[in-house]
């Protein structure tokens, strides 16, 4: 059963954009944020890796660590390692992308490991390496800026019952993205499927824990639009 208190490492073939091995057991001390992405995702390109990138430019390389994770679940012969290799050039990521590992099917491993259930997905590790937070879909700026400096702003051994006061700060602080209606255009959504996934938000804050090891999470419905869904492999439906 996936415990995002102690996640699984990255199971990575190689990496783009570092001449470093990056892990998570490696960057534990930092806040990291993961953006698990497809190169010919719609809502990958137009949303996530661009906030991904400012995410990067916004924050001291010492604190936060911005990675790009790409997981193919389809098209594999369009996504392959040269043209990923072009794409990161071509759009000038600013931070080290890893290819997803594939299994014996040709699915993600990292990918199925986690859980993820489309692209685009953002996962922000605290800095004791804990999974805190796993998004599907676009996420708005504010709210992803904010959590990631809440998480910044926590010690590396910062005890529990701090993580719950900052995490109880930060809800009281950020609206409920159900309580409103968000726009977002369809431009950016998954390719073939004709439409996009809902937007879903996996909270694994401390302040909602009820023992040590147990997690709720909480889906927001409709907060988002915009990803391509690799739920077993399918293809955007």
């Amino acid at each position: 059963m996936f415990n995002p208190e102690a996640p699984p490492e990255l199971d990575v073939a190689r990496w783009l954009n570092t001449d470093d091995k990056l892990s998570l057991a490696g960057l534990k001390g930092k806040v990291v944020v993961m953006s698990v992405f497809q190169m010919l995702c719609p809502g990958s390109v137009k949303h996530a890796l661009p906030q991904a990138a400012r995410i990067a430019a916004g924050f001291e390389d010492g604190e936060v660590q911005v990675i790009g994770l790409h997981s193919v679940f389809e098209e594999h012969a369009k996504q392959g390692p040269d043209a990923l290799r072009e794409f990161v050039e071509e759009h000038e990521l600013p931070f080290p992308v890893a290819i997803d590992a594939a299994d014996a099917g040709d699915l993600p491993k990292t990918f199925m490991s986690y859980e993820v259930q489309g692209t685009p997905t953002v996962l922000i590790f605290d800095r004791q390496g804990r999974l805190r937070r796993h998004y599907l879909g676009q996420v708005d700026d504010i709210r992803l800026g904010a959590e990631v400096m809440a998480l910044a702003l926590e010690d590396v051994d910062s005890p529990r019952e701090a993580s719950i006061a900052i995490e109880r700060r930060l809800a009281a602080a950020l609206t409920d993205p159900n309580a409103h209606h968000h726009h977002h255009d369809h431009e950016g959504g998954c390719c073939g499927g004709g439409h996009g996934h809902d937007h879903h938000h996996h909270d694994h804050d401390h302040a909602h824990h009820h023992h040590d090891h147990a997690h709720v999470h909480a889906d927001s419905a409709k907060a988002g639009k915009g990803g391509c869904g690799g739920g077993g492999g399918c293809g955007c439906g």
